[in-house]
């Protein structure tokens, strides 16, 4: 298990640093200049040039990545050329509602995409009108929902709000239901088809049958023998789930007016601003990284076989 975690670890290190290269080069190679933007598109060559020597804008790709990497591995996640602040403030009020709104869509997708999923595999009549609903899920993109939401929820009958994030955990927890709505819907759909074919699949096995003949109730059959054994695949699934929740917010927040980390990425990509694109980035790889590391270490747990060392 140890050193699962330290190949985790390195794994996490490689990614961030190849990761951290690869979008910075994409942001230096992009049309448009940082200048240009603090500028505010009315200035002249001269002035252009003299912002460009302030923000260090005129120095080699390679020596502007190397101090940004240098400040980061001191904790310093550089200025924005933008708001003229360090990236660190900027974010500080943004990242727990990115992180409240991931987490309350996967809560919806774990615990509603496992249970649809059992329900359709254990209630044949129930089971088809599940898949049914399952299928639609899956065809509705984010953005759809968003708007389906808004117009139904919170236009017409008014029951939640359309934008904005409340305060307190009661009001965030209100604002943020459609959003977490909308970003769970397709990949709820997609765990419960999951979880469907996996319990099925334990379901027609030899040791169930076994279980089932020997008279041991339905209900610790399929909790003993079905569901212990379909959890690698639905944690699994799971995780990658999760993991892209925090990717792909960031249409659900500009669609409800999230001031979270997906919405400032897109005005930081559209204003070339290196330093909050580059942290944002950061936050995200690290994630996702994470999320996929503790679902790899739970399945050893879950499942003693992966602990057995490689001969």
């Amino acid at each position: 298990m140890v050193r699962v975690l330290v190949e985790r670890l390195v794994g996490l290190v490689l990614t961030l640093l190849v990761g951290s290269f690869l979008i910075y080069g994409a942001m230096y190679l992009a049309p448009g200049t940082p200048a240009a933007v603090v500028a505010g598109g009315h200035a002249t060559s001269s002035e252009l040039q003299s912002i460009r020597h302030q923000l260090h804008l005129n120095e080699p790709f390679f020596v502007r990545y190397w101090d940004w990497l240098d400040g980061v591995l001191h904790g310093n996640l550089g200025r924005s050329f933008v708001y003229r602040e360090p990236v660190t403030l900027l974010l500080s009020g943004r990242v727990m509602n990115t992180v409240f709104l991931v987490v309350f869509a996967a809560l919806l997708i774990i615990t509603g995409g496992v249970v649809l999923g059992l329900l359709a595999a254990l209630r044949r009549r129930l089971g088809i009108v599940i898949t049914a609903g399952m299928s639609v899920g899956l065809a509705v993109p984010s953005f759809v929902a968003a708007i389906v939401l808004i117009s139904v929820f919170a236009v017409d009958l008014k029951w939640f709000p359309a934008a904005s994030t409340g305060t307190g955990f009661f009001g965030q927890l209100h604002h943020m239901t459609l959003p977490a709505i909308a970003l769970a819907l397709s990949w709820l759909a997609f765990t419960g088809q999951l979880t469907k074919a996996a319990v099925r699949e334990e379901l027609a096995k030899d040791q169930v049958e076994t279980a089932q003949s020997r008279g041991i109730k339905p209900r610790h059959v399929v909790t003993r023998h079905v569901l212990r054994n379909a959890l690698i695949p639905i944690t699994t699934v799971s995780g990658i789930t999760v993991a892209g929740l925090i990717a792909g917010d960031v249409v659900v927040e500009q669609a409800f007016g999230i001031n979270g980390l997906g919405s400032f990425l897109v005005q930081a990509v559209e204003q070339k601003d290196f330093a909050s694109v580059q942290a944002v980035a950061l936050i995200l790889v690290t994630a996702f990284v994470v999320v996929n590391g503790i679902v790899d270490v739970g399945n050893r747990f879950l499942d003693p076989r992966l602990r057995e060392p490689v001969v």
